[in-house]
């Protein structure tokens, strides 16, 4: 009998309602990488805002790749048992994923694939953050792909698959914490060798649009609720169980991060009620399958508290982490690995009905924490080790430099790397750049910026109809150019009444 018609047998043991709810699982974390994209371009200045939407989706496309052709075999192998560091090669381009994913699984294995293919994505987006305003975008894809294939995969391996050492020795992840200190890790290093931004492009730094980052959490929001849920791999109570434990976590880190501004600032943080949001959704990630909902609202709290002050260890290590993804997600994963050890129960471990354990200090399983501790040790020291040598050696050849000129972060990566803009404004900020004038109100007079911009202007007409060898009949042309002329003018406009 064929394969395929192995196959067509195999469909009549699949339960229809766990391969949809694993797909809809998928499709869901999938739109966090959205959400992501949304935040981070948010976060940052108008001249780069659209060079990080590009950068979090292209990181999807280059790991969902990866993971097709040896990614998933190398880490979720169920054929390497005698290997506890990495998986072999034995699924390489998706090869021996059509049937059952164990012996007790109602659904086939491509879809669990299919699954975890996005939780990789959602880890490569994260860590794409860390290429704010400053970093090149091709030498960060073969980043992306040595780092997914060399950090991510034998990590995945350690706690996810029967043969890893981790998953051997009882450690408790429930959805992945190993994947936030994964990326946290990562960008934080990636920063580090990219450098700091200008100084002098970083007084008075804001977000660009709040609006933007507010929706890109929304969808974050949205997105985890499944990436935890469907965790469980079937719609059966731990799922709910898990769906409830995250947004509690989420909702208590949220308050206490915007109480915790308000008491410094007295003014309600939009930006900060996100940031804390997506901590707490962060530490349910490996908790949210293994305690109880009161210890996810005291998780919450504590995540919120120790997070905000978290920020602050970017600057004590002298690196601009530009997303604050070692405090939002590094330290927060962190946590909810921690909590995994104190109030984990092995009550909510069953509730699927499968899985037995002894639970945390809640149930008094003490041994729980050393185990705990150890595997974030492990995760951390790896990560960091490995993604420095991948920044050191991509760096140190000639044309895979990390940073891009001080000329091009002047004028912003979405010229410098991208040739497109989010905004009309920065096009008009790029011709006065090219003009030479100085439009920084400490150092120049906006009747010198009107003047010189109507000469420009002017002159920029002028050489366009002398240079024409027959009289200008192609009306695009002319109205491209009244439109430059026009939106060249209002500027000028504004900035007088700004005067």
């Amino acid at each position: 009998m064929s394969s395929i018609e192995d196959g067509y047998l195999w469909n009549e043991t699949y339960d229809g309602a766990t391969v949809g709810f694993i797909i809809l699982s998928a499709s869901m974390v999938y739109f966090m990488v959205i959400g992501l994209a949304l935040l981070y371009s948010g976060l940052a200045r108008r001249k780069s805002a659209l060079s990080l939407i590009w950068v979090v989706l292209m990181s999807t496309l280059v790991g969902m790749l990866q993971w097709y052709f040896w990614g998933y075999s190398l880490a979720l192998s169920k054929t390497a048992t005698n290997n506890k560091f990495i998986g072999d090669l034995n699924s390489f381009g998706f090869r021996n994923v059509y049937g059952k994913s164990n012996d007790s699984s109602t659904y086939p294995e491509i879809a669990y694939a299919f699954f975890q293919m996005m939780f990789m994505c959602v880890t490569l987006s994260i860590v794409s953050g860390a290429t704010a305003e400053r970093g090149t975008l091709f030498p960060h894809m073969i980043f992306i792909f040595l780092f997914a294939t060399l950090v991510y995969c034998p990590i995945c391996y350690w706690i996810w698959s029967p043969g890893g050492w981790a998953y051997q020795w009882g450690v408790l992840d429930w959805a992945g914490g190993f994947l936030e200190i994964v990326s946290a890790m990562g960008g934080f290093v990636y920063s580090y060798f990219l450098g700091r931004r200008r100084e002098n492009l970083l007084i008075n730094f804001r977000p660009h649009n709040v609006s933007m980052v507010t929706l890109g959490t929304g969808i974050l929001y949205f997105g985890w609720l499944m990436f935890n849920a469907g965790s469980a791999l079937t719609p059966d109570l731990r799922a709910a169980y898990a769906f409830a434990n995250t947004n509690l976590s989420a909702v208590s880190s949220g308050m206490t991060w915007c109480l915790l501004d308000y008491r410094s600032e007295k003014k309600w943080s939009t930006v900060g009620l996100c940031s804390g949001i997506i901590c707490g959704l962060v530490a349910a990630t490996p908790s949210s399958g293994c305690i109880t909902l009161y210890a996810s609202l005291v998780q919450g709290i504590v995540t919120g508290f120790v997070c905000n002050y978290a920020t602050k260890i970017k600057y004590y290590f002298k690196v601009d982490d530009a997303m604050d993804i070692l405090a939002e997600h590094g330290i927060a994963g962190v946590i909810g690995l921690l909590f995994n050890a104190i109030l984990s129960a092995d009550w909510v471990i069953g509730m699927d009905g499968s899985t037995r354990h002894k639970g945390g200090w809640l149930t008094h399983n003490y041994k729980q924490m050393y185990k705990q501790i150890a595997y974030i040790a492990a995760v951390i020291g790896y990560s960091v080790v490995v993604s420095a040598i991948i920044c050191f050696i991509l760096d140190n050849i000639p044309w895979l430099k990390l940073r891009v000129s001080e000329d091009a972060e002047a004028r912003g990566l979405d010229e410098n790397q991208i040739g497109e803009f989010a905004y009309d404004y920065v096009e008009v900020r790029r011709d006065y750049y090219e003009w030479g004038v100085d439009t920084d109100y400490r150092h120049s007079n906006y009747d010198d910026v009107n003047a010189q911009t109507e000469q420009n202007s002017n002159h920029q007409l002028q050489n366009l109809a002398s240079s024409s060898l027959s009289p200008i009949n192609d009306d695009s042309t002319i109205s491209n150019h009244t439109l430059d002329s026009s939106s060249t003018s209002s500027t000028t406009h504004r900035l007088n009444e700004e005067k």
